[in-house]
């Protein structure tokens, strides 16, 4: 009878497992997309579009379950958050939802809360490891952000040490007296970098911050940093700065159209406390390998002046590709020549006319330790869909945002059709 009733138990426990065990636990090898879902990649890798239409994607991340929370630039359906859940393990998004009344553009995960920004703050979600959309409403983390139109966007990123990092954009394109206009000279001292044109740092669980009373300038001189990252291989800060615009629209007797185009460099910086990288009075020109005075502070494409004593980057890139996110892989899914590599997503900007806009594809920086171990490469492209790109809105797609996922894979947001990327290797 003992036998019988063991028996009788074992068979009714594998019934149980048979029909209460779900599809997403189930191992499902992923196959990418025709042609790659329109993407030019390296031999091995394969994408597939998680996501399409989800409205103005910036910056994203990636759940510990595989949930992705979509930052917005404006609201869609009344949320400026997009929460996407893959229930059947095919690696695409079945469930989408919105939520949260915001949008903006930085956003990131830690110890179980879903930070986000606005332009002027940031919140944060408490997330319950079941429900793909919040259940409890936001706490405010830091608050009392200047309103401004130019570089309004707050991203941040968090050290190991409970600190956040937050950028805090320059509204202005060199600190003239009249913004952008000819013959307006620059100011000196900048007004603006008490408060803006830098990176300040921040308690990350302390609720209730304002800027000016809790916050720490921890970096100046950058015009826009919208790729910001703390690397956790080194255990240093990294941003990327957003260069200034109209050369040769303002200058037209020291710059063509040409030198404008590919000038100033998009600087890629290594940030420690008390660096000063030089906005508004210098630039950084790859051609020359220096720092430049920018001529509203009286520079004329040489003279390097005050600009000798300011920091340097790390690495530079033509002008005005518009860097928008950086991420250091730190996973193992990919050939082991990424590992601790740098991902940045280049947007694409306007300020290459009348000549051909440049940009529009996602980039890899080997690294070594604090610094570039060689130059960068083009990991992804064909984001745009059209060659030549006069203007970004020729471009049917535009990668803003970049995120690792739990087992490895790339995720990439584009802004322009609100589409979410997943990128992966197909190991043989």
């Amino acid at each position: 009878m003992e036998i019988f009733r063991f028996r009788f138990f074992l068979f009714s426990l594998s019934l149980f497992l048979f029909c209460c065990s779900s599809p997403v636990e189930e191992k499902i090898k992923l196959t990418g997309d025709p042609n790659n879902a329109g993407l030019n990649l390296p031999e091995g890798f394969t994408a597939m579009i998680v996501a399409d239409e989800i409205g103005r994607a910036r910056h994203l991340t990636v759940n510990s379950n595989g949930d992705i929370y979509v930052m917005l630039r404006s609201l869609n359906s009344g949320g400026g958050i997009a929460g996407l859940r893959d229930t059947d393990g095919d690696g695409r998004a079945d469930i989408i939802r919105y939520f949260g009344d915001l949008p903006g553009t930085g956003i990131e995960i830690r110890n179980g809360y879903l930070y986000f920004a606005s332009d002027t703050s940031i919140y944060r979600y408490k997330l319950n490891g079941k429900d793909l959309i919040p259940q409890e409403d936001p706490e405010p983390i830091v608050s009392g952000f200047i309103f401004q139109r130019q570089h309004a966007v707050k991203p941040f990123t968090f050290d190991d040490q409970g600190n956040m990092y937050v950028n805090v954009g320059a509204p202005s394109n060199a600190c003239q007296e009249q913004d952008r206009t000819k013959d307006s000279p620059g100011m000196d001292p900048c007004p603006l970098l008490e408060r803006q044109g830098g990176i300040w740092r921040f308690e990350a669980d302390k609720l209730g911050q304002k800027q000016i009373d809790n916050g720490y300038q921890f970096a100046t001189g950058i015009r826009n940093s919208v790729a910001i990252n703390w690397n956790q291989n080194s255990k240093k800060l990294y941003a990327l700065q957003h260069g200034r615009d109209m050369l040769s629209i303002l200058h037209p007797e020291l710059y063509t159209d040409e030198q404008s185009a590919e000038l100033p460099s998009e600087e890629f910086l290594l940030v420690e406390d008390g660096s000063d990288f030089g906005w508004p009075f210098c630039y950084y020109d790859h051609f020359q390998s220096k720092k430049l005075l920018n001529p509203e502070y009286g520079g004329d494409g040489k003279i390097t002046g005050r600009c000798d004593d300011v920091d340097k980057p790390i690495m530079a890139f033509p002008g005005h590709y518009a860097p928008n996110d950086l991420i250091f892989y730190q996973g193992d899914h990919f050939p082991a020549d990424y590992k601790y590599g740098a991902f940045i997503a280049f947007h694409g900007s306007w300020n290459r006319a009348p000549l051909e806009q440049k940009g529009y594809h996602v980039v890899f920086v080997p690294f070594d330790g604090e610094l570039p171990a060689d130059d960068w490469t083009v990991f992804a492209d064909d984001f745009a869909g059209v060659k030549p790109i006069m203007s970004p809105s020729d471009a049917y797609h535009r990668p803003v945002g970049l995120a690792e996922g739990p087992d490895g894979s790339l995720y990439v947001s584009d802004s322009q059709g609100g589409r979410i990327y997943r990128i992966f290797y197909n190991e043989l």
